[in-house]
C-alpha cells in the first residue's frame, strides 16, 4: 500500500502594509512579523496593485490618506475585483472627524485604527477580521464543492452578491428575468428556474444574512439530479452541509474539525446525523451522493 505523503504545514497569513510614512511602515512590517504573519509592503496605491498581482492577500492595513490616490480609493477598487473582494480592508487613519470614518467603511473597510497606532490593538483586532474571512471563505468554498451555489439578495431585491457557481449557471444577474423567480423563492420559501449547465436549478430561502438580505442556496433541481433531490429531501442544517462537502472533498475528521473551527467530537455527532438523514451506513456512501451531486470534481 502507498503511504500519503505528509500534509504540507499551513501558509502563514499574508498581509499587505500600504503606508507612505516609511517608519510606520517598518513598525508594522516588524511587529507584523513576530506575529507569525507574511508581509507585504507598499508605499502607495499603484505599489499596493502590483503587490495584488502577485499574490492575494488575507487582508489589508492601509493608510487612508497618502499622497495621489487616497487609501479610500484603492480599498473600494479591491471591493469592485471579485477575486479580491473577500479580503478584509482595515484603515488607519490619524483622523477622528466622523465623516472619514464614514468614508472608509463606504468604501468597503470592515474596520479602522486611529494614528498614533497601538500595536496590541492593531494586532488584535487584525486577527479578528483575518480570521471571519477564512472561516466565510471556506464557507462558501463548501457550498462550491457540494455542487451547489448561494445569493444574496439586498432590500430592494437585487443581487449583493453571488457566489461564483451562481455566475457560471446563470450568467447576467441584472436581467429581470433572472431576478424574479429569485425573488419568489423568498416570499414561497423555494422556487425553480434559470437554466444553468445542468438544467434548472432550484432556489431555496435560506433566511437573513445582513438587516434586509435575503439568503439563497441555489441546487439543480431535482428533476436534473435525483442525487440533489436525495440531498434536498434528507434536509440537512447548513452545519451538516458544510461537513459533507468537506468530507467530500477527501478532508479526514480532524481536517475538517480545524477548517470549521470545532472538536472531532462535534465532527463525528455531525456525520452520525447526515448518516442517518441520507440513509446511509459509511463514508463512502456519504461521499457518492455528494460526488453523484456534484460535489467532487464538479
Amino acid at each position: 500500500m502507498t503511504t500519503p505523503p505528509p500534509d504540507l504545514p499551513p501558509a502563514q497569513p499574508v498581509i499587505l502594509v500600504v503606508e507612505d510614512a516609511l517608519d510606520t511602515l517598518q513598525l508594522l512590517c516588524e511587529a507584523l512579523t513576530l506575529e507569525g504573519y507574511d508581509v507585504l509592503a507598499a508605499r502607495d496605491v499603484d505599489e499596493a496593485l502590483e503587490r495584488f498581482m502577485v499574490t492575494v492577500p488575507d487582508g489589508v492595513l492601509l493608510d487612508a490618506v497618502m499622497p495621489g490616490r487616497d487609501g479610500f480609493s484603492l480599498c473600494a477598487q479591491i471591493k469592485a475585483t471579485p477575486a479580491w473582494t473577500h479580503v478584509p480592508v482595515l484603515f488607519m487613519t490619524g483622523l477622528s472627524d466622523t465623516d472619514q470614518i464614514i468614508k472608509g467603511f463606504a468604501s468597503g473597510g470592515v474596520d479602522y485604527v486611529v494614528k498614533p497606532l497601538r500595536l496590541p490593538e492593531v494586532m488584535a483586532r487584525l486577527a479578528t477580521h483575518v480570521r471571519n474571512a477564512r472561516v466565510s471563505r471556506l464557507a462558501q468554498e463548501a457550498v462550491e464543492v457540494a455542487g451547489m451555489g448561494s445569493v444574496l439578495l439586498d432590500s430592494q431585491g437585487r443581487v449583493a452578491w453571488c457566489s461564483p457557481q451562481v455566475r457560471d449557471w446563470l450568467g447576467d444577474l441584472t436581467l429581470p428575468a433572472s431576478m424574479e423567480w429569485l425573488r419568489r423563492a423568498v416570499i414561497q420559501g423555494e422556487a425553480s428556474g434559470g437554466s444553468g449547465p445542468k438544467g434548472r436549478l432550484l432556489a431555496r430561502y435560506m433566511g437573513q444574512g445582513h438587516p434586509g438580505e435575503s439568503m439563497l442556496l441555489l441546487t439543480p433541481a431535482a428533476d436534473n439530479n435525483p442525487a440533489a433531490d436525495r440531498l434536498r429531501q434528507a434536509s440537512l442544517t447548513p452545519r451538516e452541509a458544510e461537513v459533507l462537502s468537506w468530507l467530500a472533498k477527501g478532508k479526514t475528521n480532524r481536517d475538517i474539525a480545524d477548517i470549521l473551527g470545532m472538536s472531532p467530537r462535534t465532527v463525528n455527532k455531525h456525520l452520525e446525523h447526515v448518516f442517518a438523514k441520507l440513509g446511509v451506513e459509511t463514508r463512502s456512501a456519504a461521499v457518492a451522493i455528494a460526488a453523484a451531486h456534484g460535489g467532487v470534481g464538479g
